[in-house]
């Protein structure tokens, strides 16, 4: 399954919203990727997640086998995410 989500978190997906999503990944078998303008990487690295650049406003792409994966990960990405 794949979606696509905007960056809602003012200071895009940086280190605290990397990891919040790094965190919630785990709890998935199936990997999870995160896409952006052609780079794409592994959801379960917070550092990975950061190398995509991705700012405020920003479509980024979830692909995942596990549809609930996608929707949770789109979730968080559309979300101001909240701290560790």
């Amino acid at each position: 399954m794949e979606k696509t989500a905007r960056v809602a978190s003012e200071v895009g997906l940086h280190a605290r919203p990397a990891a919040v999503i790094a965190r919630a990944v785990e709890q998935f078998d199936a990997p999870v990727y995160i896409s952006l303008n052609g780079e794409t990487v592994e959801a379960t690295s917070g550092l990975m997640i950061m190398t995509l650049g991705a700012q405020c406003g920003d479509e980024v792409t979830v692909s995942s086998e596990d549809s609930q994966a996608v929707e949770a990960v789109c979730n968080l990405i559309e979300s101001s995410i909240q701290p560790l």
